[in-house]
Formats: C-alpha cells, structure tokens, sequence
C-alpha cells in the first residue's frame, strides 16, 4: 500500500504522461527459469494504475531480456527509455528494483539526472521517489551504489573460483582439436585416429619444414586435410574436416595444451573508452596457471618452446637483424646469413641476368635506404657462393652415404604418415555411406518423405565415398611413381656424385 506521502508526489503533470515499466533479466536462463522474477516485474503495472495511470498511459519496455544491466551500449530498451525521460515524455519510470534499470553507476545517475531535469518519478518495490527532493536522491543514489557493489561481490565469487580450479589445473575449458575429454573429465588424445594422425603429421611436417606456408603446401600437395571442429549451432562439438589454412598452423603450434600443459590467462585483456576490448599475450612468468604434463600431448614442451622460437624466426618483419629463417626463393647460397665486412650490418640480395642465369649480388644498402646514404658494400655473389658451395662439398662428401640412407628412410616415413592420412579418410567416408544406408533400410517405405531424404543422404554419401577412393588411388599412384622413378635415383646418386646433384639447377626445387 502507498502512504499518503508517496501519493502527494504524484500530480497531475505526471498523470498527464506515459509510465514507463521497464522489464529486464540478465541472461536467457534467468529469463526461462526464473520465471516468478518476471511476474513480478510486470505486476508493477497495478502500481501504476494505483498511483492514477491509466492502463493505456503504460509502456512496458521489456527488449532487453537477457541483457546484463552492467552497461547501457547494448540494451536498445534501457536507451529507449532515457531518451523517453530526456524529452519530458515520462511521467514515472518504474522497475523492480534499480539494479534492474542500471548496476553502473554512470548510466544509473545518468538517469536520475534527466529524471530530476524533467521531474519524472521513479517507483520500485519499496516505494515512489521523486529525483528532484534531497532525501529521494540520496536514497535512489546509495541504492545504485550497492546495486553495482552487489554485481562486483557476485563477479569476485566467480572469479575467485575459476581461479581456484585454474591454479589446481581442474577448470573445464575448450580444448584444441586432436584433444578430448573422457568420461572422467581427464584430458585425452582424440580417439579417433585420423584427427590423431593429421595433428601429429602437421607437427611432423613443420619440423621438417620450418615454417608454416612450407606446412600448408606440403597437406595441399598430397591432398590431406585437417580437422577442425564446430563450436556453435546445431554440429557444435562434432569433427569436420577442410584443406590446411594457413592461419591454422600457427595457431596449433603456439598452443600449449599440445604439449600437454594445462593453462590459464595467457592473454590480459584491456578496454579501451571507445568499449573496445583488446588483447595481448603475457609472458609465461605472467600467466595465471602453467602446469606442465597435466595431460598426454603431441610434442613435449622443448619442442614447442622450439617451435616458437621457430616462427619468431620466420617472421620477416621481427626485428632488423633476423639470423634464421626458412629459405627464401632465389639461388643465392648465403641468403639471409652474409654480414658486410664494413657496418656489420646484414646484407641483402639482387639478382641479375647473364647468360639466361639468374645471378645473385650481395648488396649493403639497408643504412643507405633508412637514411639516405650511399651503398655501403656490393658484392659479387656468384663466384663466392661457388667457392662456399665446394668447402660446404668437401665436408658433406664423407657424410654422404649416411646421408643419403637418412634422406631415404625420411622420405618414406613422410609417404607412409600421408598414405595413412589417406586411408583414414576413405575409412571415414565409407563409415557414413554405410551409416546412410542404414539408416535408409530401416526406415518404413511406406514414408515417402522421409524415404526420400534418406535415399538422397545415401547418394550423397556413395559419391564421396566414391571420390575419396579416386583421390587416394590417385595419390598413392602417384606418389609411388615419383618415390622411385625420381627421388629415389637422385638418393643414390648422392652417394657417388654429390657434387653434380649440388650443381644441378634443378635441385633448388626440392626432389
């Protein structure tokens, strides 16, 4: 019941305006579960018509169910009603309770400004205010204040809690792909073999390869895919597989749960005044939690530090002075590594053409292009990159046999992880084309319609299942062809004529 007080607040300026009933909870499932909050809110309506409103004078506002009151930028009713306020529209406003219309002070005073600007009410569970006397504004402001007080107290107890399990390494979050949890809740590899074995042959590759353009050529090449699995919709957590990104491979080999480390608060997070959030990666000393061997992984932890380092490396816009790094096109032998005898400072490479021969120079210009300068130093690169080509052969050449029988063994394992990547994803596609038929002859043929979208899953499923085989008989073929009409003839060559296959113009190309 309202007082006398409460009701002499209400004039007939005020009745002459709308009543604004604003209706909010924070998330879908308060909205679904907590369905009592809801009805309360809008018996607020018999509020207002006690306080003299007529039913048509109230506005209810409730399209920002399942918002959170802690900023105003994303709910479109919260504006809506404080633009009604700031044009003298609203007569009263009336919520729940303040934590329902704001737990921000900046956005709550905001509205009590613009309500003691145009004398608009506001009308809570507790009782009618009028923003424009003392003791109103008082009350109204101190219950802002807890309500966001409120909202830190409940943010902190969730917090501190993820923060606790983090610590222990017990907190449930995503996993990469190629890892899963078992019925126990423990990290494991992926059961399933393929994922495994595409995972463990990307590492494989990258290793071999050194740099991440080199990885996504090598699955392009010989026809593999990579998995990645669905993080919303309908197929959220089911493995689908899609050629090698590039954007995929870093991101794999920056991830430490691969090597079996458990993790928390790699990145720190900063809002900028325009709401933005930006983040950036800590370093590891700065990391909330980091639990080596928490979980099986891929590679051990050296190995992915070196991998790291790795792509560091690579990176052709990290520093002024990149030592190592993957080969770069061209023929010149000591890209990258040769230091001017002058400066000191690394020296580039300029090719020109002689004789149909791209011919390399050695060039000093980087103190010349920053600042103006001249050239420092200019160097012939063809007579030097001979001279170093035979030192580099006379030492090779004792080393050449078991150089040779290494080569070989890694060629063939790599053919062996591909040809197995292949035959796991033939296995996969004939799995659901058997699956599909299943499911077609067990369904009644009296039901037309369902009939018909089963038969047309089972096609579906026999053309790629059909297609996978081609592509791994061709594959196969192929690769078979290549391994011993060409790479294995240059292998054994190595052990008699290394010189040759060094200056071979084709060896650039990689056999």
């Amino acid at each position: 019941m309202f007082t006398d007080t409460a009701s002499s607040k209400v004039t007939a300026a005020h009745l002459s305006k709308t009543a604004l009933l604003y209706v909010r909870q924070s998330t879908l499932k308060q909205v679904l579960n907590n369905t009592e909050s809801a009805i309360r809110q809008y018996d607020l309506r018999g509020r207002a018509v006690a306080l003299g409103w007529a039913s048509d004078q109230i506005t209810v506002i409730d399209i920002d169910q399942g918002q959170s009151g802690a900023s105003a930028a994303d709910r479109e009713g919260f504006q809506q009603l404080v633009a009604e306020v700031s044009l003298g529209r609203a007569g009263i406003v009336l919520g729940l309770e303040c934590s329902r219309l704001a737990r921000n002070s900046a956005d709550w005073h905001q509205l009590l400004e613009l309500c003691g600007m145009t004398g608009t009410l506001i009308c809570d569970e507790d009782g009618l205010y009028d923003p424009r006397t003392f003791n109103d504004r008082l009350l109204l402001g101190m219950k802002g204040q807890m309500s966001e007080a409120e909202l830190h107290f409940i943010r902190a107890r969730l917090r501190g809690g993820i923060l606790s399990r983090a610590r222990r390494g017990e907190l449930i979050t995503p996993l990469p792909v190629g890892l899963v949890y078992d019925a126990a809740g423990h990290v494991i590899l992926d059961p399933d073999t393929a994922v495994r074995g595409a995972v463990a042959h990307l590492f494989a590759t990258f290793a071999a390869a050194g740099s991440a353009s080199a990885c996504v050529k090598a699955f392009n090449a010989a026809g593999l895919r990579f998995p990645w699995r669905h993080l919303k919709g309908p197929r959220k957590g089911e493995i689908d597989w899609k050629p090698l990104q590039h954007h995929t491979v870093p991101r794999v080999l920056h991830n430490p749960r691969y090597a079996g480390c458990f993790t928390y608060g790699r990145h720190g997070y900063h809002q900028q005044p325009g709401g933005k959030v930006t983040s950036r990666l800590l370093p590891r000393e700065e990391w909330i939690s980091f639990i080596p061997g928490a979980h099986p992984g891929y590679i051990t932890l050296d190995q992915y530090d070196a991998n790291r380092d790795r792509l560091t490396a690579n990176a052709a816009a990290h520093g002024r002075d990149r030592v190592t790094g993957p080969p770069r096109e061209g023929t010149a032998l000591l890209q990258g590594i040769i230091i001017c005898g002058r400066c000191g400072g690394r020296m580039t490479v300029r090719y020109h053409q002689r004789g149909g021969q791209d011919l390399p120079t050695y060039v000093c210009q980087r103190d010349g292009i920053a600042n103006g300068h001249r050239i420092c130093t200019t160097i012939p690169g063809h007579s030097l990159d001979q001279r170093i080509g035979m030192l580099l052969i006379k030492t090779l050449t004792p080393l050449a046999i078991e150089a040779a029988l290494t080569v070989q063994a890694e060629l063939q394992h790599r053919a062996d992880e591909a040809n197995a990547l292949r035959a796991a994803h033939v296995e996969r596609a004939r799995y659901h084309a058997d699956l599909a038929r299943r499911r077609y002859l067990a369904v009644d043929p009296a039901n037309r319609l369902v009939a018909g979208t089963l038969e047309a899953d089972w096609n579906t499923s026999l053309r790629a299942h059909n297609e996978a085989q081609e592509a791994y008989d061709h594959a196969r073929q192929q690769h078979l062809r290549q391994l011993t009409e060409t790479q294995k003839a240059r292998i054994s060559q190595l052990v008699t004529d290394l010189p040759a296959i060094w200056n071979d113009p084709v060896t650039g190309q990689g056999t």
